[in-house]
């Protein structure tokens, strides 16, 4: 499905009725990362899945973007489809910081918040100039190289080694992102705010997931969101690296069926 959202065509998937339930992914991915979550979720909710602009298969429209531009598309995409009652809201990495943002901004759209494989901090110096390092990447060599550098990092190692069509399943989702929206995303991942501060104001129910091979955010990202926001319940998942959704679909979802049953 298609609607015209600030300025761009934005492809979103939206199965089942209920309570709203917006999933955000991550970089650089769309919506088909949450393929293992439509179906079951949408027994009991309104699934919803947007494409982030200039992925998937969302408009690649020029940038900039910041993490406060990604946070008003998907809350115009809750409007548009007129849904006003609040929704949890999970999501994944850069999906994470985009959760924490729309929490600041919009705190009477979220009920709950989910956040996967993330961190609350900004970028340090050293992550800004590795953005930027990338983005030139991107500008002159196209997105292929990102994908390539990124892939054997994105799962633990026993899911690269034993589960070569999954391999080749996440590659195919991080390969249909846009030249604009890697760069974009990258954009906003470095000029984000620090979301820190705001941890101990979330007074909503969080539940916090991590996957114990997580090579891209270490696991004490995950204990200090945990440790800052008082009503919130961790799971760190085995055999799981960054996108524990994906790897350990069954125990992912057992777990976020399990925090949408207390809300």
């Amino acid at each position: 499905m298609f609607l015209d959202i600030n300025g761009f065509k934005m492809a979103f998937e939206s199965q089942g009725q209920g309570p709203p339930l917006l999933f955000i992914h991550g970089f650089p991915f769309n919506r088909r990362m949450w393929e293992p979550q439509m179906g079951p979720f949408s027994v009991k909710s309104q699934v919803l899945a947007p494409d982030l602009r200039g992925h998937g298969d969302s408009e690649p429209i020029e940038g900039p973007y910041s993490i406060d531009m990604l946070v008003d598309d998907c809350v115009a995409l809750l409007d548009a489809l007129d849904i006003e009652q609040p929704a949890v809201v999970c999501g994944l990495s850069m999906g994470g910081y985009i959760t924490l943002a729309m929490y600041r901004r919009y705190p009477e759209r979220i009920c709950g918040l989910i956040l996967a494989a993330t961190r609350a901090g900004a970028d340090s110096l050293e992550g800004k100039a590795n953005r930027d390092k990338a983005i030139a990447q991107v500008e002159k060599d196209g997105t292929a190289p990102i994908t390539d550098s990124m892939l054997p990092k994105l799962m633990s190692p026993r899911t690269y080694e034993t589960n070569p069509d999954l391999v080749r399943q996440v590659k195919s989702i991080m390969t249909s992102t846009s030249v604009p929206g890697m760069i974009g995303a990258l954009e906003s991942m470095k000029t984000r705010p620090d979301s820190t501060p705001l941890l101990s104001e979330i007074t909503g129910p969080t539940l916090i997931l991590h996957g114990e091979d997580d090579q891209l955010i270490p696991l004490q990202e995950a204990h200090s969101i945990h440790t800052a926001i008082a009503d919130s319940t961790i799971c760190l998942m085995s055999s799981a690296g960054h996108l524990p959704n994906v790897e350990q679909p069954e125990r992912f979802n057992q777990v976020v069926k399990e925090f949408l049953e207390k809300l």
